[in-house]
């Protein structure tokens, strides 16, 4: 059972430790993803990972350890799955032997759609999906779907510089 103030001093120990580690975390964690933005938010995961568990990891004797191998895994996943994505990408044009430069230019100004609007063109006009059965698959509304597909339609054009059917 707790004593009273307990609860304040952890609390006030996890600040102390936050404020005393963040900037040290993230200038080691910096000096592998050479992304400021990308290293605060993968040091304030590990520290929002270690107040969920502060009642456990605030007893080890070295809780900073602790943040530290958290962020780092953290950034360990982050990088295999840039790695994937990127390997991903310079083998579209291998997907198919002999792929047409008009598909590959496809592929790539589909990526340049939100995750949805391009979910939605895929189904529907390479998978031959109608918007029901895209709506039913996405649990989205019919009237949701059209909205992504019109979007999507609009997005894609722009990317691939089609205006009123003539390619430029």
């Amino acid at each position: 059972m707790r004593r009273p103030g307990e609860a304040e001093r952890s609390a006030a120990d996890f600040t102390a430790l936050y404020e005393a580690r963040f900037v040290d975390l993230a200038g080691q964690l910096y000096a592998f993803t050479g992304d400021n933005s990308e290293t605060y938010d993968l040091v304030q995961e590990a520290f929002i990972r270690a107040w969920q568990r502060w009642a456990t990891v605030g007893k080890y004797e070295d809780p900073v350890a602790w943040v530290r191998r958290v962020a780092w895994n953290l950034a360990m996943s982050r990088y295999r799955r840039l790695q994937r994505s990127r390997s991903m990408l310079r083998d579209v044009s291998q997907v198919a032997p002999g792929m047409e430069p008009d598909r590959v230019a496809l592929v790539a100004a589909l990526r340049t759609l939100p995750e949805q609007h391009r979910r939605a063109v895929v189904l529907h006009y390479l998978a031959d999906l109608s918007v029901t059965e895209i709506a039913v698959e996405t649990g989205a509304a019919v009237g949701t779907v059209k909205s992504w597909l019109h979007r999507g339609r609009v997005q894609l054009a722009a990317a691939l510089q089609i205006h009123e059917g003539v390619d430029r």
